[in-house]
């Protein structure tokens, strides 16, 4: 997954209504648009290094989108909306061992009345349902956790991966970790408690669940290594 724009450095200075960051790029001061809902704890430390990309399009009230943030050495992808083109890009090269030779690839599906899933696969009269999450969260060095504040959002789409398994549907959770410093990932069960409980009988339920770790080049990101995970 490349990025549209060349990565522009800067330091941190502050986040502010959830969608606003201030950024230092040389000598000037920038608010840049944060696309990224969750608490990202642990990441937003005054003087910490960012990259961002600049837009060159005259109708967007914030020309700069916040990418990368980099802490304790490590970087970290925040942009919740590359996390999908990061699973696209590995689909459509062979990169996630358990989804080779995809017949189709489709995204954003519609499933019952108020679901959309992101992707749905075909393969040898398979269809397969996979929702993907992006991870940010790593409080112990090396242990990368989901989520990293309450997600109501994220227990609807587990508990209708399950009604899809029951038509018929393979069903997989995905979680993308945006770094490249842990080799571990683990459910924060103390962050929320349903979810870790309804996960872990989605996966008695034949939800398949597959974690990655990210490699950051200059031009971009895509997965590196898939990640330990026992619940």
């Amino acid at each position: 997954m490349n990025f549209e724009r060349k990565l522009i450095p800067g330091q941190f200075i502050k986040r502010y209504k959830r969608f606003f960051v201030d950024v230092k790029i040389k000598d000037n001061r920038v608010t840049a648009h944060c696309p990224n809902t969750g608490s990202m704890m642990g990441l937003l430390k005054e003087g910490n290094r960012v990259w961002l990309t600049e837009s060159n399009d005259p109708k967007r009230k914030l020309k700069y989108t916040l990418q990368i943030i980099e802490n304790k050495q490590s970087k970290i992808g925040i942009n919740t909306h590359l996390t999908n083109k990061i699973i696209l890009d590995a689909l459509n090269n062979n990169s996630i061992s358990k989804l080779r030779n995809i017949d189709s690839i489709k995204q954003e599906v519609k499933f019952g009345k108020n679901t959309r899933f992101d992707f749905l696969l075909s393969k040898k009269n398979k269809n397969i349902f996979i929702e993907v999450k992006n991870v940010t969260l790593s409080r112990i060095n090396g242990i990368a956790e989901f989520p990293d504040a309450i997600t109501a959002r994220g227990l609807k789409h587990i508990q209708k991966l399950l009604e899809a398994s029951q038509k018929g549907y393979d069903i997989y959770l995905i979680y993308v970790i945006q770094r490249n410093d842990c080799n571990k990932f683990k459910i924060a069960n103390d962050i929320d408690h349903q979810y870790f409980e309804m996960l872990k009988k989605a996966v008695k339920k034949k939800l398949k669940v597959l974690c990655y770790d990210c490699k950051f080049l200059s031009k971009g990101i895509k997965i590196n290594r898939e990640i330990e995970f026992n619940i």
